[in-house]
């Protein structure tokens, strides 16, 4: 019995699988590194004089410097090593660098990244992303994400990547709660501080953004989604599951038989 085409292929002249049509592509732009405006939050271009003294005192609340474990970079023993560090990042074109700023403080409280952006087929990678414990499972903590991916699909994009260190268990709950579909691991894909690093990979497509999973974080960013005390009413992991795919093998193309 011949596998049935999934809805992802179709088969060509020669009977082989092909990949669905695009029809009308064409590249979005390189996205705009410009302040993307939230409820709670604010994204803004990383720049030291405006961003480096509060981000720093941010993260000084991490005293056994543990969420610096997979980062590229850091931690940094000075304030001077890390304005340093941000005022290199000030005229990156790719990595994109961005500060995380909470709208009711209006200081900074973390920072992220757009990176690996390739217009020529629709991805941007999230990356670089550091959450100070003041910044961490806040509102404005989801709210960055949501930002930073809603410009993306907005522009056009296809994809948007999350990656991490397969030991980050930490970072791989996150991204599926955020709604990233897990697609593998690469092993042995990364040397990151003298140790070998697997690479586990998730994303967001187009299709999951505009068929729901884009209401699904507006409708957990609502305030009426808090009581009184702040608490949440639903969790943003029951209204992004929907969306994350479980089985990875529906995304393949049918397996010709000789």
């Amino acid at each position: 019995m011949k596998d049935a085409p999934h809805e992802n292929f179709r088969l060509n002249e020669h009977g082989q699988p092909i990949g669905f049509e695009l029809p009308g592509w064409q590249a979005p732009p390189f996205p705009p590194h410009t302040t993307l405006t939230g409820r709670y939050c604010r994204l803004e271009p990383l720049n030291a004089a405006r961003h480096a003294a509060d981000i720093y005192e941010a993260l000084a609340e991490d005293r056994e410097r543990t969420r610096w474990t997979y980062s590229f970079h850091g931690p940094y023993p000075t304030f001077a090593a890390y304005e340093a560090w941000v005022k290199g990042t000030e005229s990156s074109r790719d990595p994109q660098f961005y500060a995380i700023v909470d709208a009711a403080s209006g200081r900074a409280v973390g920072s992220c990244a757009n990176m690996r952006i390739d217009p020529s087929h629709g991805v941007i990678e999230v990356g670089n992303i550091y959450f100070s414990p003041r910044l961490a499972h806040t509102r404005a903590a989801t709210e960055a994400v949501f930002l930073a991916v809603a410009k993306a699909f907005a522009l056009g994009y296809r994809r948007y990547e999350w990656k991490c260190d397969s030991c980050n268990l930490p970072s791989r709950v996150a991204a599926t709660r955020f709604g990233f579909t897990y697609e593998g691991m690469f092993r042995q894909a990364i040397v990151n501080r003298g140790r070998n690093r697997d690479t586990t990979w998730f994303a967001i497509i187009d299709r999951d953004w505009n068929g729901g999973l884009q209401d699904a974080y507006l409708r957990w960013l609502d305030p009426s989604n808090f009581d009184a005390a702040g608490l949440q009413k639903l969790r943003l992991s029951a209204l992004t599951a929907p969306f994350v795919q479980r089985d990875s093998a529906d995304a393949s193309p049918p397996l010709q038989k000789r």
